[in-house]
């Protein structure tokens, strides 16, 4: 990947967002010589943003904002608290902009990730879900080995959350509620998406924990679009870590954490680690190639569309409240 594009044909890309995913965003934009408008709403927040990026950000209400440009940039991301993804890339959209990158989930439950599914669809724009971690080293690894060995024939994961330390986190009651779309997801994404796509799901989800009534144990199988086959076991009471494997015909594909690989092959026990490409320091992993890709269409076919978010919407949330989706399967 070449750390700059030098081609500024398409214009600014305009930045939604001041806070430390916008941060982020900012870093790798500026490594890849793009330039940047950015839009905030708070002077706070905008202030914390100019001086760890060095970019000034605009305040106020955000259609206010795109109404006193000369023009709207064509390009945009949209890294906002996920409780207004939604409604900001709507607006995005309605203002002209073409081609938007918006944070995952990009929505909260199912009337919203219609919504955007469908303003996508009036405006003719391509939107795209930023799952950064389908971009890391290991994931881009893995999804190259499955492809050498004929493809998936099982995917176990696991999305288990620290209960105890996001009780205490300050957030609104509606992010706590909604955890599984706005931090789980990662991992059932990177499942569905190195598993090649879920069908007949038949989850079942038990418990609660004080941030989170409707589950905290949650446990089901589904069948590979490709013919294999996929379970989950997640505890959010307690102790546990995210974790995924993929196992092909010729191994045995282990990423626990996500940002590492092991292999286990054929007549052993034993995993060895694999070598993986070195991303740049400083920058968020993943979200460079994830942001190039979005940019310049190279490497895009990893990079989610809102269509896809939205065809994969039943199957999360069969899984989060655990639920059959489609029809189970005799």
């Amino acid at each position: 990947m070449s750390d700059q594009l030098n081609d500024h044909t398409h214009g600014p890309v305009l930045l939604v967002g001041a806070g430390a995913m916008a941060v982020e965003y900012a870093r790798v934009l500026t490594h890849l010589g793009e330039e940047v408008v950015c839009v905030g709403r708070g002077p706070e927040s905008a202030a914390s943003f100019e001086v760890a990026t060095g970019i000034p950000v605009g305040t106020g209400p955000l259609v206010s904002q795109l109404g006193e440009m000369r023009a709207v940039p064509e390009r945009a991301i949209v890294a906002v608290n996920a409780m207004h993804l939604t409604d900001v890339t709507v607006a995005l959209l309605a203002a002209g902009v073409q081609r938007v990158l918006v944070e995952k989930p990009g929505a909260l439950d199912t009337d919203e990730m219609e919504r955007l599914a469908g303003a996508a669809v009036a405006a003719s724009a391509d939107v795209r879900i930023g799952f950064n971690r389908r971009y890391l080293p290991s994931v881009v690894r893995a999804r190259t080995m499955i492809a050498e060995d004929g493809g998936p024939l099982s995917v176990k994961f696991d999305f288990s959350e620290p209960s105890r330390r996001i009780a205490q986190l300050s957030k609104p009651e509606r992010e706590l509620r909604t955890w599984f779309y706005g931090n789980s997801l990662h991992v059932v994404d990177l499942a569905v998406h190195l598993g090649g796509g879920f069908d007949a799901v038949s989850g079942r989800t038990t418990g609660s924990v004080s941030w989170h009534p409707d589950g905290a144990v949650f446990v089901g199988h589904a069948r590979l679009t490709g013919g294999g086959s996929a379970s989950w076991h997640a505890n959010w009471t307690g102790p546990g870590r995210w974790g995924l494997e993929v196992v092909t015909a010729e191994r045995r594909l282990i990423l626990q954490p996500l940002e590492q690989l092991r292999v286990q092959d054929h007549g052993s026990f034993a995993e060895h680690d694999i070598e993986l490409d070195t991303e740049v320091a400083g920058l968020k992993p993943g979200l460079l190639g994830q942001t190039h890709a979005f940019l310049t269409g190279s490497g895009a076919d990893a990079l989610a569309t809102v269509a896809e978010q939205s065809a994969n919407w039943p199957v999360y949330d069969a899984i989060r409240v655990g639920t059959d989706h489609p029809t189970k399967v005799p």
